[in-house]
């Protein structure tokens, strides 16, 4: 009898379907540090390049896909993705394939936030 996997662990089976697929070129995975084991023997058992940083006390945070989005991840995330420049967060939102007007949006917003002028409605909707 096979046991169920937990949530955490389909998403990810989900996640590399998409990237063997080419729906992807590269994810971010946040799981609790308890299924790390289990997400990193997939992964090589796939031959899947990753990245590991921590995001807190109980979560890991995995990036994987192809090698040269893994090399400017660890150029870009050198630090904990809430700490991340305006900048740094929307090249990290577009390399995982984000909605880019989301993205645009965020980018906007953020910028205007950290110079002083944003009142939560940086951008006027006609």
């Amino acid at each position: 009898m096979r046991t169920a996997n937990p949530t955490a662990l389909q998403v990810l089976m989900n996640h590399i379907y998409e990237l063997h697929k080419g729906v992807r070129h590269m994810v971010l995975f946040t799981c609790n540090k308890k299924y790390s084991e289990q997400t990193i023997r997939r992964l090589e058992s796939q031959d899947i390049p990753y990245l590991l940083q921590p995001a807190g006390q109980q979560n890991l945070n995995v990036y994987f896909g192809r090698r040269e989005c893994l090399e400017a991840i660890r150029l870009i995330v050198t630090r904990p993705l809430n700490e991340l420049t305006p900048e740094e967060d929307f090249i990290l939102g577009a390399m995982l394939g984000y909605n880019i007007c989301a993205q645009c949006e965020r980018f906007c917003k953020r910028k205007s936030r950290s110079q002083g002028q944003c009142d939560g409605q940086c951008i006027s909707r006609n």
